[in-house]
């Protein structure tokens, strides 16, 4: 991924792709940051993401600190975002629009056509901000899930 910087109000801001010494770092963004904790949300979970795709998880820094996040994970056929995360004291500056941007970039240069989110139904600022970068719910499409691996069960 090519390295995006712009200059803002609050100085640089870079988007880059996450490094494998940032776990740490970036789960405990998220538990500041983002609505809401993910089953993966370990270091386990984000460690073996970056080490199948180096270039999924897209951070944005404004003087060395991360101050946003998404995952940008293309599977060879469909393009997803997850994890679209700004510091709360970064949000309306500019932050998510240049995730989305960086991602949008990655989608299309691997050959994606379309992009999907996932957003929580009661995250209304977080409607706001999709709505703003182009995207609309689409309401014919629930999100099924089914838990993995020891513990889990079929039954529900």
């Amino acid at each position: 991924m090519n390295e995006i910087s712009e200059v803002g109000e609050v100085g640089a801001m870079k988007v880059r792709a996450a490094r494998i010494a940032e776990v740490p770092d970036l789960l405990a963004f998220w538990a500041r940051s983002a609505e809401g904790v993910s089953i993966t949300d370990d270091a386990d979970g984000v460690t073996r993401l970056l080490v199948r795709d180096p270039e999924a998880l897209l951070v944005a820094e404004r003087d060395g600190v991360i101050v946003g996040t998404v995952i940008a994970g293309y599977d060879g056929w469909r393009c997803h975002l997850y994890r679209l995360a700004v510091a709360p004291d970064h949000r309306r500056r500019g932050v998510g629009a240049a995730l989305l941007d960086a991602a949008h970039e990655r989608f299309v240069s691997l050959g994606g056509r379309r992009a999907d989110a996932m957003v929580l139904d009661h995250n209304e600022l977080a409607h706001h901000a999709w709505r703003a970068a182009g995207y609309h719910a689409e309401e014919q499409w629930s999100r099924w899930v089914r838990p993995l691996g020891e513990g889990a069960s079929s039954a529900g």
